[in-house]
């Protein structure tokens, strides 16, 4: 997923290219920090919000795919960043 807009909320096709492309976007964010990996996550919604590549109902599925993976606090920020982009 190089960006929300390639994001199709379901699984995918080719499995090895999908790992690998996780790989590397796990590589990038190695080491960074919580709120540095939200901030980019931010960034690049509002990107997509503003250019129109990304739509509410794509956030909501972002949401639900990965808010189970959390923990409560972390859910509740996610949440939060959800609604936000969702105003936008």
């Amino acid at each position: 997923m190089r960006d929300f807009a390639s994001y199709e909320g379901e699984e995918p096709k080719d499995t090895q290219a999908w790992m690998e492309e996780a790989n590397a976007v796990a590589a990038q964010y190695a080491g960074k920090g919580e709120n540095e990996i939200l901030r980019a996550i931010y960034a690049r919604a509002v990107e997509g919000k503003r250019n129109g590549t990304l739509t509410n109902e794509q956030i909501d599925e972002f949401y639900a795919r990965f808010s189970s993976m959390l923990d409560g606090a972390k859910k509740k920020r996610l949440k939060k960043l959800v609604e936000q982009l969702k105003a936008m």
